[in-house]
């Protein structure tokens, strides 16, 4: 693992309840792909600039000490939701999925992938995703797997630094209309406010549009809407600008490739169809529907959101 590795990883990256974590789920079953079990959160509490204070570290592309220890650098990587399933099993969300895996043991493989590499952010990442797998006994492997697939919300702002630590790397941006987006964010315990999710959501928008144009091969945007409607051809074509097939798998969300009826737990969105998705945002008043209008209006029209509600 180096700067010549064949390293290959699809990243994908959502503002909050954008249909993240169900495109996520969708490409689980892809039997070229080992997907992350859960969001992979890959940062540490070292990622310092302008956006820190607007989103947490945990989601953010990792920035390691230059002076530390690989194993530091493991500990440093914050991933909670596997740490959590696999040290705490009985307060995580995802406690009732079946999860035969050590962070001990991933520890492990990871500090023996490291001394053959060497540190460096892109070799410390590759080493994470694949120690991940390694380290997972009942994965159902089937022998075909050639991307890794990993799955941070909002770290579509750093697609510069993924691209240019992994030269064999895509990024997948998915958006969802901001209705329904705010519809869902307000069923959290403690939600953001309108204007904030608004800031936050346009900001996401700036960095998909203009990383689009700027790495056109390896930047990818698909809208949660078209991937609810047909998961298959919308998500078929990423596949294909990866070198995979558009696998049958696509028209179903899975964990470990075992068929989820709903997305839930690893999201807000539990029944990923058209209708859902309008229902959700008219949950919304109609102040509530203006406002949003009002802040997301630059974007509607790139995303041919004008008319949705």
């Amino acid at each position: 693992m180096n700067n010549g590795s064949d390293f290959r990883l699809l990243m994908i990256g959502a503002m909050y309840e954008n249909g993240g974590n169900t495109t996520h789920r969708l490409l689980d079953g892809h039997p070229q792909m080992f997907v992350y079990p859960f969001e992979s959160q890959p940062g540490t509490k070292y990622v310092n600039d302008m956006l820190t204070s607007m989103f947490p570290a945990k989601y953010r592309w990792p920035v390691f000490q230059l002076d530390a220890t690989p194993y530091q650098d493991y500990k440093a990587i914050i991933d909670e939701e596997c740490k959590v399933r696999s040290r705490t099993p009985h307060v995580s969300k995802f406690r009732d999925m079946p999860f035969d895996f050590s962070d001990d043991d991933r520890c492990s493989i990871y500090l023996e992938c490291i001394k053959k590499s060497g540190r460096s952010t892109a070799n410390n990442v590759e080493a994470f995703f694949r120690a991940t797998f390694n380290a997972w006994k009942d994965y159902r492997r089937t022998g075909r797997e050639v991307v890794y697939v990993g799955y941070s919300p909002i770290i579509t702002v750093d697609t510069e630094r993924i691209l240019q630590d992994l030269p064999h790397a895509h990024v997948l941006h998915v958006v969802r209309n901001p209705w329904s987006a705010f519809a869902d964010t307000c069923k959290r315990p403690v939600p953001l406010s309108l204007e904030n999710y608004m800031l936050a959501w346009t900001l996401t928008q700036y960095f998909a549009l203009t990383f689009q144009v700027k790495f056109q091969r390896r930047f990818h945007i698909v809208r949660a809407e078209d991937v609810m409607r047909d998961p298959k051809a919308a998500l078929g074509p990423i596949c294909e600008a990866l070198g995979l097939e558009a696998s049958e798998s696509l028209r179903k969300p899975t964990w470990n490739g075992q068929e989820l009826r709903e997305v839930y737990p690893w999201g807000t969105i539990r029944t990923p169809t058209p209708e859902a998705n309008l229902a959700t945002a008219k949950e919304l008043s109609a102040g509530q529907i203006e406002e949003i209008r009002l802040r997301t209006r630059l974007y509607l029209d790139a995303f041919d959101y004008k008319s949705y509600i």
